[in-house]
């Protein structure tokens, strides 16, 4: 019988930042949590660093993930947006690499694949899909999805991500 891993995904954003946890056995996928955490945007950037970071702490220790899968950010045409979304991220990987978690980054276009099959899918279809391979998922929100999304396609790739990480320590 195939291992069962519980995994996060989670996708990345100063006010609203989705999770999504899952678990895989084998090929077989199941739903089991999602929803997002937010900032308060009156806040100074600080604090609101400290709001995602504090409510994905309860988020890990609430539903114990073994791994975590995070989107890769992209490039905007305005740098202080970049710059912030880069910073909620950078909060985004510590919460559960401070449990001791692995932390995958996959690029959006590598989540779509993963999900739809084709890498410049449109949202629609990554929530059709996602709906498709998790049918109790709840689906909270667009960020949660998202999350679930990322969550999936960590599940298709980790075995290749734990064989690289062996290769590299040699």
């Amino acid at each position: 019988m195939a291992e069962t891993v519980r995994i996060i995904g989670l996708d990345p954003g100063l006010r609203n930042t989705g999770w999504g946890v899952i678990e895989a056995s084998g090929n077989r996928l199941s739903w089991v949590a999602d929803g997002a955490v937010h900032s308060d945007v009156d806040a100074p950037l600080a604090e609101r660093l400290l709001q995602l970071h504090r409510q994905l702490v309860e988020v890990l220790e609430r539903y114990q993930p073994d791994e975590a899968a995070v989107e890769e950010t992209f490039v905007n045409k305005d740098a202080r947006a970049t710059l912030k979304l880069g910073q909620a991220r950078g909060v985004v990987m510590l919460a559960p690499a401070q449990r001791g978690l692995a932390v995958a980054e996959y690029a959006p276009n590598m989540v779509k694949k993963a999900v739809v099959g084709a890498g410049h899918a449109e949202k629609d279809q990554v929530k059709h899909m996602v709906k498709l391979l998790l049918p109790r998922a709840a689906l909270t929100t667009a960020d949660a999805t998202d999350a679930l999304a990322i969550a999936i396609c960590h599940a298709h790739h980790r075995g290749a991500q734990n064989l690289e990480r062996l290769l590299a320590r040699g």
